[in-house]
């Protein structure tokens, strides 16, 4: 937890409200999200119960599994799930745009929009995950076949699970963790995982004060947990009767239609309140001015959707059980290098979260007092337009000389480190050199050079583009690391009749017997 963090925090347990850590959404909010909101069984392993699905707070579809430890049933749920979400998916797939690479000189075609799946906490990411393992493998022939569109709806369930582990993107929200980004609330961050809390932080209920809000969230008959395991106390009470009544009915009649409607009436009340808070949260969010980069991060969500969805479409395979020592690698190298991108993206939109970076040394903020913008430099073959600005600052300056930092309002342009004077007061002067964003002829165009008298912002971090890492083929990759099988080191065979002990198995491949 970086220090603004918890002195927010603080603030927000002494003022009684949650207080703002942020002036910008740092994420994409789509017009038509998916809310879906699941609900397990306590004690069982991803057994779904019930979920509320819906794009719309006035179109939610209630799915119920009456007995989650049948098969049938729980594939079943799966399918109509399937039903809803396929469908949602569909939707997005009809325009697209053409975007230039390869420095212009080739498109390619993407969808000018994307899902985008919205569940109350991690809780149901995680459930999605789980959920998508164990349907994507499924067979729809043979022993035990499911609807086809199982299998789809676990590969699509798989993709957008992964996307909620890559930083910045926006595809699955866990919306507990897309409100605490950008609030601070005064509870810890385990109770920061319950939605009820959260808003009873950020937008108590009238009438109620936030400790009375925060009360009103711990108690299970106004605000249902939707963890999403279930409360054993409600299975305990609630299900229990009702479910069993309707394992015990031998066939659809009276008896397991009323057991349907009493399951029905439990577990839509379980769900309704999750679901209205999830709109209240999405609602809040809303109401905040996207940041700059924000658009950008989507794009990549719309690269992802539309990749995976030509992959689909191709009659590609579903996502392997685990990477291989060479996927897993890049598939972190990735992450690592979202994350970096992330925080200073972050940093340039919004100046409290810079704010953060300014503590650390990392960054620091000051007036323009000199300029020179039409200063060039004859000492190399041909002389270039460096300009150089001096900013004067009260905030501590930890960058040697020689460093280059970068500023948020001109993010192409370098700015080096020349001098670095203390003057009176605690102020610094630092004297820079420019260079970048200025054209290429020796006169710098209006705006691209700070004037005297602007508040400049500069900063270690740097926007630039990140290279990716190199990795070896798989077939470069040695066998211990799930590379090709070495060729083993065999004794030269014993004289006599017959194979010798560098012969093979009985089908003739030694690598079955050196694996």
């Amino acid at each position: 937890m970086s220090t603004l963090r918890a002195l927010a925090k603080a603030q927000a347990l002494a003022a009684g409200v949650a207080q703002p850590v942020a002036t910008v959404r740092h994420l994409h909010l789509s017009d038509r999200p998916l809310v879906l909101v699941p609900l397990t069984m306590a004690g069982e392993a991803n057994a779904p119960l019930a979920a509320l699905v819906g794009d719309a707070p006035d179109a939610a579809r209630l799915l119920i599994v009456p007995q989650p430890r049948n098969r049938d049933q729980r594939f079943a749920f799966a399918a109509e799930l399937a039903g809803i979400v396929l469908p949602y998916l569909d939707s997005f797939r009809g325009d697209t745009e053409a975007v230039a690479v390869d420095r212009g000189r080739d498109v390619r075609h993407r969808y000018v929009d994307a899902p985008q799946l919205v569940v109350p906490n991690p809780g149901g990411v995680t459930f999605l995950r789980l959920f998508g393992r164990s349907t994507r493998f499924r067979r729809t022939d043979g022993d035990y076949p499911v609807h086809p569109a199982v299998p789809l709806l676990g590969r699509w369930l798989t993709f957008f699970a992964e996307r909620a582990e890559q930083p910045g993107s926006s595809a699955l929200l866990a919306l507990t963790d897309a409100l605490t980004l950008h609030w601070a609330t005064g509870q810890s961050a385990v109770e920061d995982q319950h939605l009820p809390a959260v808003l009873g932080w950020l937008d108590p209920p009238p009438g109620l004060t936030v400790a009375q809000a925060a009360a009103r969230a711990e108690d299970p008959a106004c605000c249902p947990p939707a963890g999403p395991a279930t409360d054993p106390e409600f299975d305990n009470r609630v299900l229990v009767s009702p479910s069993d009544a309707y394992a015990d009915a031998a066939d659809a009649g009276l008896a397991r239609r009323s057991a349907y409607a009493e399951l029905e009436l439990a577990l839509r009340g379980q769900l309704a309140p999750t679901w209205e808070l999830v709109w209240r949260g999405l609602g809040l969010l809303a109401a905040l001015p996207p940041g700059a980069r924000v658009a950008g991060r989507w794009a990549g969500d719309r690269d992802a959707f539309t990749g995976h969805a030509e992959h689909v479409d191709a009659g590609g395979g579903p996502q392997p059980r685990r990477d291989g020592a060479v996927a897993a690698a890049v598939r972190l190298h990735r992450l690592e290098r979202a994350a970096a991108s992330y925080a200073v993206q972050r940093a340039y939109d919004d100046p409290l979260v810079m704010a953060e970076h300014r503590l650390t040394g990392e960054a620091f903020a000051g007036d323009v007092t000199l300029a020179d913008p039409a200063r060039v430099d004859d000492t190399g073959k041909r002389p270039v337009l460096r300009p150089r600005i001096q900013v004067v600052t009260t905030e501590p300056v930890a960058v040697p000389l020689g460093a280059v930092l970068y500023s948020p309002a001109r993010p192409g342009q370098k700015a080096r480190v020349v001098f670095l004077t203390p003057a009176a007061d605690g102020k610094t002067e630092v004297v820079l050199e420019l260079s970048g964003g200025m054209g290429r002829g020796l006169t710098a165009p209006p705006g691209t050079v700070p004037e005297v008298g602007e508040r400049l912002c500069l900063t270690t971090l740097s926007d630039g583009f990140l290279p990716a890492g190199s990795f070896p083929t798989p077939e470069e990759t040695p066998w211990t690391h799930g590379g090709p099988p070495a060729a083993p080191v065999l004794s030269d065979p014993a004289p006599g009749p017959g194979p010798g002990p560098a012969a093979g198995p009985a089908d003739g491949d030694p690598a079955e017997e050196w694996a």
